[in-house]
């Protein structure tokens, strides 16, 4: 039973408009500016918890024994 050419080019169009949607939505989810954003809103939601703030303190800490080392051992 052959298919009307009308039935087909609106079987064409609305696959054409699925692609460009999906097409659209891989654009927007890979964009560097979004991605971006989203890591920077992780990493200051992530500080803000108690385990980010004591992370913050740790690293803090350790660079402060690094730098009072290292001058100790200038004068060597």
């Amino acid at each position: 039973m052959p298919r009307d050419p009308r039935q087909i080019q609106l079987e064409i169009d609305a696959a054409r408009e699925s692609l460009a949607a999906t097409l659209d939505q891989l654009v927007y989810r890979s964009s560097p500016q979004r991605l971006k954003a989203q890591g920077q809103a992780a990493v200051q939601q992530f500080l803000q918890t108690p385990v980010g703030m004591a992370a913050v303190g740790a690293v803090g800490l350790l660079m402060t024994l690094v730098v009072v080392q290292r001058v100790r051992h200038r004068n060597d």
